[in-house]
């Protein structure tokens, strides 16, 4: 499963690094309105869906105002939406909110984690964020890989729902946005809508397209963790080929699997399974399109097929490498950073993650992904990836000062990078979770691995930005790569909108996912896929184009 980036700049990832949970990001699966094929036609095992007018209308005047806020100055600045980078930490910070705003409650809070729960007496990290915060948030963390069924559990019942819910969007029980979030959750609408929103400058930071996402039944409940402008990208071992005397210069689908193939011999083959990459190349959408008036599925496009038709070649060449041809792919960054395979497909947050697994034991160690390709060599088109996989929401409460309380303390958290208020929430205290180098650079403390995990970044954050500066040369490349990136970057049909699909095509779609295996293996051919898509129709597609066609109608 692909790693998609972190939020910035934690200590030498410790507190972050927790590949599942990337993962789950980057894959969006079974993500509400994330479009994959893996939930192209699922609706997230949810039920009691409402009428899609009711879910999908957005009025604009509910959105809170966007005023963005700079607190230090990029080297890399972001375009198109694309990530900033900052190759140097402050010599100082802002503090973005001049005192703690809380009144000294207690608020309790449930959050995920993929890793081991800190304790919570005397722990030095909570004590000072809490402090910033002025009030108490006690947490209710659960392991990260049975969190659905907990939330689930927790939210059957209104009596047992903490003051602030995480919900990661893969995570969404039955009937969540027609029962649950009107019945359990705070409707924020009065308090942040429009320039109600200036009085938390740093919620008013946040991009409109998170907020959207945050949207149920045309009112706002949810505050966002937002997302990258761009998820996924195709990396190759740029240390090993050019030690090799290749140069690398792939502008098509065509020149990549030449590539690939140059690069087998011995032990080494060329690519990892490449599939993610050919959708990507050929642009298939990610789950509805357009051919004029008409929806069409992905499965039943061109794109879809050419892309199945590209990889089937890649497999048959014997540029893969045998493992994952037999469909071990969990173990693809192992070979690929091994240098056992020297083409892979990852998240963005594979690449940082690689340099801090590799660096150490080999200082020469370089992936880089590949420019955006177009399948022709023509001009590149990437859709752009989901605005939010998780948010939080607030309990449903009469006592207005109670909900003013945590949106300040929401607007605490969401301080972006060059704040005080970022420092602490990330990297912890000085002298105590981290020391500096002789370059200035922060190291972490054993007690940082202990305390310090992702807790108050579960509840809201800050949008996204690049700082890993432990890594030379990271910063600005990653950054770099994704400023031109952006300029191919198209919002994709339904973008950013909370759609709940009727539970009863929850598995049409199953079908495509051992298609698309057996049909880049050999194992079946490309006509297959045209009773695959019969079949599809026969069994709902034809029903759920028509539920989207009503969604697209009151656009």
């Amino acid at each position: 499963m692909n790693s998609s980036t972190p939020r910035t700049g934690r200590l030498a990832d410790v507190e972050v690094g927790r590949r599942g949970f990337l993962g789950m990001i980057a894959a969006g699966a079974a993500v509400v309105g994330v479009p994959s094929l893996l939930s192209a036609c699922s609706g997230g095992g949810q039920g009691g869906a409402a009428a899609p007018s009711a879910q999908a209308t957005v009025s604009a005047q509910i959105l809170p105002a966007y005023y963005p806020v700079e607190y230090a100055k990029p080297d890399v600045p972001g375009v198109n939406g694309s990530t900033p980078g900052y190759t140097t930490i402050p010599e100082s910070f802002v503090q973005s909110v001049p005192e703690p705003p809380g009144t000294g409650l207690t608020f309790t809070a449930m959050t995920p984690l993929w890793g081991t729960i800190p304790p919570v007496q005397g722990n030095k990290y909570y004590e000072a964020v809490n402090g910033a915060l002025g009030s108490t948030i006690e947490f209710r963390i659960s392991d990260g890989n049975t969190y659905g069924d907990k939330l689930a559990t927790v939210l059957a019942s209104a009596k047992d729902v903490p003051d602030w819910v995480c919900v990661p969007t893969w995570n969404i029980p039955p009937r969540f946005g027609s029962e649950i979030v009107p019945n359990l959750f705070q409707d924020l609408t009065p308090f942040l809508a429009g320039d109600k929103v200036k009085d938390y400058p740093n919620l008013a930071n946040i991009p409109t397209a998170a907020w959207k996402f945050c949207v149920f039944n045309d009112r706002l409940y949810g505050l966002p963790f937002p997302g990258e402008l761009i998820t996924d990208a195709t990396f190759y071992r740029k240390d090993l080929i050019e030690a090799k005397g290749i140069t690398v210069d792939v502008r098509s689908a065509q020149d990549l699997l030449d590539l690939a193939k140059e690069l087998t011999g011995g032990n080494v083959y060329g690519a990892e399974d490449l599939w993610i990459t050919a959708t990507q190349m050929f642009a298939v959408p990610p789950k509805w399109t357009l051919d004029g008036d008409t929806l069409v599925h992905r499965v039943e496009t061109e794109e879809y097929r050419a892309a199945l038709e590209w990889t089937a070649k890649l497999f048959a060449s014997g540029a893969v490498h045998p493992d994952a041809v037999a469909g071990n792919t969990g173990e693809a960054k192992t070979r690929f950073q091994g240098g056992r395979s020297l083409i892979a497909s990852d998240g963005l947050g594979g690449w940082h993650e690689a340099l801090r697994d590799n660096l150490g034991a080999n200082p020469d160690y370089w992936q880089q992904p590949f420019a955006p390709i177009a399948a022709d060599g023509g001009t590149p088109v990437l859709f752009q990836g989901n605005p939010a996989n998780i948010f939080s929401f607030l309990k449903k409460s009469d006592d207005e000062a109670r909900i003013t309380e945590l949106l300040a303390l929401a607007n605490v958290l969401a301080a972006p990078f060059g704040t005080t208020e970022f420092d602490v929430i990330n990297n912890g205290v000085e002298g105590v979770h981290y020391t500096k180098d002789d370059q200035g650079m922060p190291v972490p403390t054993e007690l940082a691995a202990t305390e310090l995990q992702p807790t108050y970044m579960f509840l809201v954050d800050p949008p996204v930005a690049q700082a890993r500066v432990q890594y030379p040369g990271f910063v600005e490349a990653y950054s770099t790569w994704m400023a031109d990136a952006a300029q191919y970057v198209t919002e994709p049909l339904f973008f950013a909108m909370q759609i709940v699909e009727p539970a009863r095509y929850a598995s049409i779609g199953q079908p495509f996912v051992d298609l698309e295996k057996d049909i880049v293996r050999g194992r079946k051919k490309l006509t297959d896929l045209d009773p695959a898509v019969e079949t599809w129709k026969a069994s709902g597609g034809e029903e759920l184009r028509a539920f989207y066609q009503e969604i697209l109608d009151q656009l």
